[in-house]
């Protein structure tokens, strides 16, 4: 069995369209327009934005982007996971990836923004395992209840 490939990716790509597609299409379907934070594709070409995909046998099963907000301190992104692949590990493997390349970049602290709702229960649980606790809203988020803001000292 092929090990999976976690590489920078261009979310221009279409089989990655689809799958962002897919990702606002989730957070449309379960969160209010206002709580509503993914970054479309132009948002995940800024140059505050590292986005990856992680393919095995060149097929995508997975995205996830992180962002710098300040010097230090960036935010998970983006992380999506097709349908087939889910319970396989791919959320984890793109987590582990996208804090790994938080600490080579010098960051001292990872946040995330996500939904309470029942339907973004397995993204918070995957946090959670990571290390991540629930903190105030930081980078113009604000207080909501279909919203919670997590964070992760990596000092």
């Amino acid at each position: 069995m092929q090990t999976p490939v976690i590489e920078l990716d261009d979310p221009r790509k279409e089989d990655v369209e689809a799958l962002l597609h897919t990702h606002l299409a989730f957070a449309r379907e379960h969160s209010p327009p206002k709580d509503v934070h993914a970054l479309d594709t132009d948002g995940l070409l800024a140059p505050n934005v590292s986005f990856f995909s992680l393919r095995e046998h060149g097929r995508l099963l997975g995205v996830g982007a992180l962002q710098e907000i300040e010097p230090g301190h960036g935010e998970v992104k983006s992380m999506h996971t097709t349908a087939a692949a889910r319970g396989r590990g791919v959320a984890r493997a793109m987590l582990d990836h996208l804090l790994a390349t938080a600490r080579s970049l010098g960051y001292s602290r990872v946040s995330l923004e996500t939904g309470t709702m029942e339907a973004f229960s397995p993204a918070r649980a995957l946090y959670e395992s990571a290390g991540f606790i629930v903190c105030a809203p930081f980078a113009g988020y604000r207080d909501s209840p279909n919203s919670v803001c997590m964070t992760l000292d990596l000092t």
